[in-house]
């Protein structure tokens, strides 16, 4: 998208009205900054960014900057901006400015997008950039930097690997799997470290919960079940049972999640409830946090699903079977110090085919780049669970 702008507008040329020719690149990048949706604002946004790419290199570092609060239609024009300056002075060997680059990318305040772009562009401009950059950056803040920083040094861990060197290779994965946060590099490090004779608890890392209380089934019958306000979602009493569907009363039962196929912590409401169709389950969980922290619950599920925190929904998509992403269902809240409780709704659909009978879910709970926050699943039980012992 950032392509097309910049090699449109440069095929029209530079010319530039009159008021604009002074201009400062913060005022430029603000008139960018106002466009808006269906067009609104576009003449002025494509002058202005025609003056910003004739100020050339001088305007790169606001031009980033204001990436910082762009939205995404904003964000394409001036990433396409930065996109044509350097491209305009690599090819006539001219130098960007690497040092005021470097700086930008190394302050954490800036957008990761950005910070991203302008790496790119570094490293273009100076190959060893990266040898000066990525060592410091395995716990960057921004997850555009920090994957590629973890990446170098699992390019060692693996180098080391085949030479059998392997005291190094174990310490070197496990200094990339602190750092780690993408799933398929986490995976690639705890098969190697496996091969190692290490195990790594990739629930854990991920920060998964494990052990729910779950109910049902409730009716969704022609998908009346997913705007029904079930008891759970008012209030969870442990203790309660409740008219489930077809007339079955249902109460709390405990469940632990199972490490299957792509899955880390999988509740199956199939085995867990038994298989229905045209129906809606509820998974509870009461955590406790040490602190008051910001929280990223992120689910996967083939079915529709609702998150709520103490009690507020914080995220709902009404979908089912369009295929498993992992974390494609991101609730942000902030956990209390102390108790908090975790209620997830899964609403199963009547689909016959056999791809479509998956009824179930797996949560973590994360920081904003899918880190692991600390936390505790608290022991509670359903009274039924309390009777048995």
């Amino acid at each position: 998208m950032r392509r097309t702008i910049a090699f449109a507008l440069l095929g029209v040329g530079l010319a530039l009205p009159a008021n604009l020719g002074g201009a400062e690149p913060k005022s430029l990048v603000a008139k960018i900054q106002a466009v808006g949706s269906e067009g609104k604002g576009n003449t002025d946004a494509a002058q202005s960014w025609k003056a910003l790419v004739k100020l050339g290199p001088s305007a790169l570092l606001e031009v980033l900057t204001g990436l910082d609060t762009a939205d995404p239609t904003a964000a394409n024009w001036l990433r396409a901006a930065v996109d044509a300056i350097a491209e305009r002075e690599l090819a006539a060997k001219r130098p960007l400015p690497i040092e005021q680059l470097e700086a930008f990318i190394r302050d954490v305040k800036h957008a990761g997008a950005a910070r991203r772009l302008a790496y790119e562009w570094l490293v273009r401009a100076d190959p060893k950039a990266a040898d000066r950059l990525l060592p410091g950056m395995l716990e960057d803040p921004g997850v555009e930097l920090r994957r590629d920083a973890v990446a170098r040094v699992v390019k060692e861990a693996d180098e080391q690997f085949a030479k059998d060197a392997k005291d190094a290779a174990l310490k070197t994965y496990q200094k990339a799997l602190a750092s780690g946060r993408d799933r398929d590099q986490v995976d690639h490090i705890a098969g190697q470290l496996k091969k190692l004779g290490q195990t790594v608890d990739l629930p854990a890392h991920f920060g998964f919960i494990q052990r729910w209380l779950v109910i049902g089934p409730f009716d969704s019958s022609g998908g009346v079940g997913f705007k029904a306000v079930y008891p759970p979602e008012k209030q969870v009493d442990l203790n309660a049972t409740y008219p489930g569907k077809g007339g079955m009363v249902v109460g709390w039962k405990e469940a632990t999640a199972e490490q299957v196929k792509d899955n880390y912590a999988l509740i199956d409401f199939n085995k867990v409830l038994t298989k229905y169709q045209g129906a809606a389950a509820y998974a509870f969980a009461a955590v406790e946090s040490p602190k008051e922290q910001p929280v990223e619950i992120r689910a996967s599920s083939n079915n529709a699903v609702k998150l709520f925190l103490n009690g507020k929904e914080v995220f709902f998509r009404e979908e089912y079977h369009h295929g498993v992403r992992f974390d494609g269902m991101i609730g942000k809240g902030t956990l209390k110090q102390g108790r908090n409780e975790i209620v997830v709704k899964v609403c199963q659909n009547e689909q016959k085919e056999d791809w479509a009978q998956t009824w179930g879910f797996q949560v973590r709970l994360s920081d904003a780049i899918g880190g692991a926050i600390p936390f505790k699943v608290l022991p509670e039980k359903p009274a039924a669970e309390k009777e048995k012992q």
